[in-house]
C-alpha cells in the first residue's frame, strides 16, 4: 500500500491522532505526540524565473581509451 504525504493538509486545528498516517502506522509514532512543530520562516529558496527552461546539457563521453585507463586505475586502487 502506498501512502501519499503530498496530499495532506495540515491545520492546526486537526487533531493529531485523527490524522489517517498516524492511525494507520501506529506502532511507529509515540503514544502522545506533543503536537506540530511551531511555523518557521524559510531559510532557503530558489529563485524561478517566468519562462526559464531546465538546462540541458548532454553527458560527458569519455574516449574507450581513456575509460579503459580510468577502470584499470580504479580496480588498482580498490585492490583487484
Amino acid at each position: 500500500e502506498i501512502v501519499s504525504l503530498s496530499s495532506i493538509e495540515v491545520t492546526p486545528d486537526v487533531l493529531v491522532e485523527e490524522v489517517r498516517v498516524v492511525q494507520q502506522f501506529q506502532d511507529v509514532f509515540r503514544s502522545e505526540i506533543p503536537g506540530f512543530p511551531p511555523t518557521r520562516e524559510v531559510e532557503f529558496f530558489i529563485d524561478l524565473h517566468p519562462g526559464m527552461k531546465p538546462i540541458s546539457d548532454s553527458p560527458y563521453r569519455m574516449a574507450p581509451a581513456e575509460l579503459t585507463e580510468l577502470k584499470s586505475q580504479i580496480e588498482e586502487l580498490l585492490g583487484k
